[in-house]
């Protein structure tokens, strides 16, 4: 496969600032890097990113995520190894992604759960990196962008 063109922010420099500033707001809100990072590589599995698989993952890994929470991330209700907090961060993502799959697409039980580990502006900044995951995964899933093959 090949991408259909390059990055549509290559075209349009102040979009990069744009991206820039909401990755920056979205990481100081003090939520734990790991969790959004979980977060992150989540929504790219269900919208099937495959260049945002491979960052996630490959961020992750760098930061000391070990290989199996990130081998089970698509399956974490099945594992042991997520804590309460990085569950309710993961139910979060996974229904902010899947809007149009439930008539109430994030159900108070999913959001109060989340609300019991996190504080309003972590909060914020996960729904924020939610949202801005979702917009690569749009962009790169559109276009065709290709994962770097270099992994090592």
């Amino acid at each position: 496969m090949q991408a259909r063109m390059a990055n549509p922010a290559s075209f349009l420099p102040d979009s990069i600032k744009a991206i820039n500033l909401l990755y920056k707001s979205a990481h100081s809100a003090g939520v734990d890097p790991a969790i959004l990072e979980l977060v992150h590589l989540r929504g790219s599995q269900i919208n099937g990113c495959a260049p945002c698989v491979e960052s996630g993952a490959r961020n992750a890994r760098k930061n000391g995520e070990t290989d199996e929470r990130l081998m089970t991330v698509a399956v974490w209700r099945e594992t042991p190894w997520f804590s309460d907090a990085e569950r309710a961060a993961l139910a979060l993502a996974e229904h902010a992604t899947r809007l149009a799959d439930n008539p109430d697409a994030v159900p108070d039980a999913i959001w109060d759960e989340a609300a019991k580990h996190f504080d309003e502006p972590q909060l914020a900044a996960i729904v924020l990196w939610i949202a801005v995951t979702n917009f690569f995964n749009r962009i790169n899933v559109t276009t065709r962008q290709q994962a770097p093959q270099n992994w090592g």
